[in-house]
């Protein structure tokens, strides 16, 4: 039974984690890229309030910094950046790029955290670079072309997932997942509120009728399944089996990501394929030797 849940709920987490991109890509269609940013952290956080009202006195005061470092490196910044690159990059290439938070997250740890680094280990992060710079040439054609620039917004967000997971690991790792999680949005939330009603065009566009509530469900999904949820479901996922078993979600999220650009009209050629392979091989490498 264990095994059936915890397989189960991989696949389930590489479902709504690998939809992540064409949601996004939904929400677009109506509302700019920080007005998605700011919708899915804001969903997010009133979904998880009351979860942060409960577990907010579990907080030590010398941890506020570093949960907001989580909430902000974690979850904020990524969600602009994500919505911003999806405005110029196909959202199974961008699937595909947010394979690289593992190699970041090693990256990040030899760097600033006094990882050790091995051979094996820096032959994975060299193969998943050279996949991400294999599909930075690629042109929407499928065709070579000129360096797309807007990959870097991507490997910014993978950059930042991997200052928060290091930021978890060394000083919150003996906090509650929910209470690290529900906080951080507690903490980041309000500002993306704000800068929702002030800052944006939002209310406006609610005005658009059928199109701009479609494109807000679109949103709202995303942000209950792939921000709130999806993180209370990896949780449980690594407490009934081992973070090993669960990190295995980042080889399935690319396919996830891919599948659903193909049946979205994306145009994919066997070089995205061969980014994506080494991409996922890298991570393989990186992790497993």
């Amino acid at each position: 039974m264990r095994l059936r849940l915890a397989w189960g709920l991989l696949l389930l987490l590489a479902f709504i984690w690998g939809s992540s991109f064409i949601l996004i890509k939904r929400g677009l269609s109506i509302f700019s890229a920080g007005e998605v940013g700011a919708l899915r952290i804001a969903i997010a956080f009133l979904l998880l309030l009351p979860a942060a009202i409960v577990h907010v006195r579990a907080i030590p005061a010398q941890k506020w910094l570093h949960v907001f470092l989580t909430g902000f490196l974690g979850n904020f910044l990524p969600a602009f950046l994500f919505a911003k690159a999806q405005q110029y990059l196909p959202s199974s290439v961008v699937g595909i790029l947010n394979g690289l938070t593992p190699i970041f997250t090693l990256v990040v740890g030899v760097l600033f955290f006094a990882f050790q680094l091995r051979k094996w280990q820096l032959a994975g992060i060299l193969m998943g670079f050279s996949g991400s710079l294999s599909l930075s040439w690629i042109r929407s054609s499928g065709q070579l072309g000129e360096f797309n620039p807007y990959i870097l917004l991507i490997a910014a967000a993978t950059i930042c997932y991997g200052f928060s997971v290091n930021i978890i690991g060394k000083y919150l790792r003996q906090l509650p997942s929910l209470a690290i999680s529900s906080v951080a949005l507690l903490l980041v939330g309000p500002i993306a509120v704000l800068y929702l009603l002030l800052g944006t065009d939002f209310v406006n566009k609610c005005q658009y009728g059928n199109a701009a509530w479609i494109a807000l469900g679109y949103i709202g999904i995303l942000a209950t399944f792939g921000t709130a949820l999806g993180l209370v479901f990896f949780n449980k996922l690594v407490k009934i089996t081992s973070p090993v078993f669960a990190s295995s979600v980042t080889y399935l999220i690319p396919i996830v990501a891919l599948l659903w650009g193909v049946a979205d009209g994306e145009q994919l050629t066997w070089l995205h394929g061969l980014g994506m392979m080494l991409i996922v091989g890298g991570v393989y490498v990186a992790n497993r030797f």
